[in-house]
């Protein structure tokens, strides 16, 4: 228990300023893999429409596909860690409140049903992981259309690539 109210008063302030800073950069990695993933899906499709690469057009765009589903598992993944930080951030603020004369996240999510009403408050983690997910399936549908004829090589350079890992 700390005895100086205005250091932890102080300490309060900072860490849910840093949690808000969390949530900012969580915000940021979504928009950098919903334009990363756009300008990757518009160079796939300016590949297709021109004919680009024409000899290797399929095994190119093989990849390019695979390299769009990999993306949106890392992205996936960022939304997981993401999450747990900002719980575990939460967490130490309601700890820290119960120092503290009002307990205002503690009383807001409360008011909130603690997360178990839908109508109340639904989880924008839950959205969120539903993005990357649905931005794979157009890229898993091009990477399966085009690596239907090439997939003995495709899966030799897998294993070839694993080997040496």
């Amino acid at each position: 228990m700390i005895e100086d109210k205005s250091i932890l008063i102080e300490q309060y302030k900072l860490y849910t300023e840093v949690t808000d800073r969390v949530s900012a950069r969580r915000a940021a990695t979504n928009r950098y893999y919903i334009s990363l993933l756009s300008a990757l899906f518009a160079f796939i499709t300016f590949v297709i429409n021109k004919k680009i690469c024409s000899d290797y057009s399929e095994i190119v765009l093989c990849c390019f596909t695979l390299l769009g589903v990999l993306l949106c598992g890392v992205w996936f993944i960022n939304i997981k860690s993401y999450k747990q930080l900002n719980s575990g951030k939460f967490k130490v603020i309601h700890l820290m409140e119960k120092q503290l004369p009002f307990r205002c996240f503690d009383e807001e999510w409360k008011i909130l049903g603690s997360g178990k009403d839908s109508k109340k408050y639904r989880k924008l983690t839950k959205i969120e992981l539903a993005i990357p997910a649905i931005l794979a399936v157009p890229y898993l549908i091009l990477f399966f259309y085009y690596a239907r004829s090439h997939i003995q090589i495709i899966l030799n350079f897998l294993l070839l690539f694993f080997n040496f890992q």
